[in-house]
């Protein structure tokens, strides 16, 4: 039996930034069900960071998170765009970027289409600018927390399918194929499979709900540079759009369908969609695509990630529900977590931003 002090189950982005986090203050064991870490969700995510996506919470935890993510960030530009019957939405994501402080400009349809030189004048009657969002190297992220973790003292194990959690006097026991692992404190950030590890270790279900995403790659117009076109989406239902170097372009239709926890795979139907909506919005072509991927993004009911320890169960502590903002959130997110974990008070800047462990709590999902 390896023995630990903490036993964090997930090795995406939620428990590997956690686990960075944790591990110069106490032994702290990873395990990962699948071959590598990241291998769902976190591997498969755009990542774009920006303050078009999420409630109010998840933009305070994207700002709090800003300077640390530009480490493995570049800064490239965001376009928001708006229909001319989504002008009042487009207004209130201005509010959001004024509220942030964001280095942004409200602009018209003639400087978007400079921007943006595909875009359709009917896809756009005005936008909004932000200079200071962040394209995210994922790999980058994810390795440096690996490193972290290893280079505190503490492990990740791959291939580690949980599939017993059992309590041991005032601990857990955590059986996977061909060892068992024992600590006092189980940290749940298994992703689409939180709520069926909660079952296993007696805790209450959050009501997570996995959502499959999809995003295709097709090739640029032959001649056609386009590394500078900024991060193109629309406010309303539609679709996103950004390069990916200067030869293809990166889309998805922004879906959000409701999945059973699994590899996910991306349906015809979904490439589908995404390929429409980019044509009806722009002049680009889409005679090819050269790759589409789908992941899971899961949700608690409010769509606020879930964060201390479960109700009734001392020492299961929730790490879950990210939704799609699992690496914009991760250094604010991975603070206040660890604080959880560690019995530490609330981070000082996330408490000054009006957020708190209540905001977060699973109790909150009754939990």
């Amino acid at each position: 039996m390896q023995t630990a002090d903490v036993v964090v189950i997930g090795g995406g982005i939620a428990g590997l930034s956690l686990a960075a986090r944790i591990a110069p203050h106490a032994r702290v064991v990873v395990l990962e069900g699948e071959s590598a870490p990241g291998y769902h969700a976190s591997g498969r995510s755009v990542a774009f960071a920006h303050y078009g996506l999420g409630n109010e919470p998840v933009r305070t935890l994207t700002a709090l998170s800003m300077a640390e993510l530009a480490v493995h960030g570049s800064v490239h530009p965001a376009l928001h765009i708006a229909a001319a019957e989504e002008i009042a939405a487009l207004d209130a994501l201005e509010a959001v970027h004024r509220h942030y402080g964001c280095d942004y400009a409200r602009i018209g349809a003639d400087e978007a289409h400079a921007l943006m030189p595909a875009l359709r004048p009917d896809a756009c009657a005005a936008a909004l600018i932000d200079h200071g969002s962040l394209k995210l190297d994922t790999h980058a992220m994810l390795q440096a927390h690996v490193a972290g973790l290893k280079a505190a003292g503490g492990t990740l194990v791959t291939g580690a399918r949980v599939g017993a959690i059992a309590r041991d006097g005032d601990g857990w026991r955590v059986e996977t194929v061909g060892e068992t692992y024992a600590a006092p404190v189980l940290v749940n950030a298994a992703g689409a499979w939180a709520d069926a590890i909660a079952r296993m270790a007696g805790a209450r279900p959050i009501g997570i709900e996995p959502r499959r995403r999809t995003v295709i790659s097709f090739p640029a117009p032959e001649g056609e540079d386009v590394h500078a076109w900024p991060f193109t989406k629309t406010v309303g239902e539609g679709f996103y759009l950004l390069p990916e170097g200067r030869s293809q372009l990166l889309a998805s239709s922004m879906d959000q369908t409701p999945s059973d926890p699994c590899d996910a795979a991306p349906e015809e139907l979904d490439i589908a969609i995404a390929a429409d909506r980019v044509e009806q919005a722009t002049t680009l072509p889409i005679r090819r695509i050269s790759h589409s991927w789908a992941g899971l993004r899961s949700f608690a009911p409010d769509e606020l990630p879930v964060v201390g320890e479960a109700a009734e169960v001392p020492g299961f502590i929730w790490c879950a529900g990210q939704g799609g903002a699992g690496f914009q959130t991760a250094p604010a997110l991975s603070r206040i977590a660890a604080a959880a974990v560690l019995g530490l008070a609330f981070p000082k800047d996330a408490a000054a931003a009006g957020l708190s462990f209540k905001s977060f709590s699973p109790a909150r999902l009754g939990a």
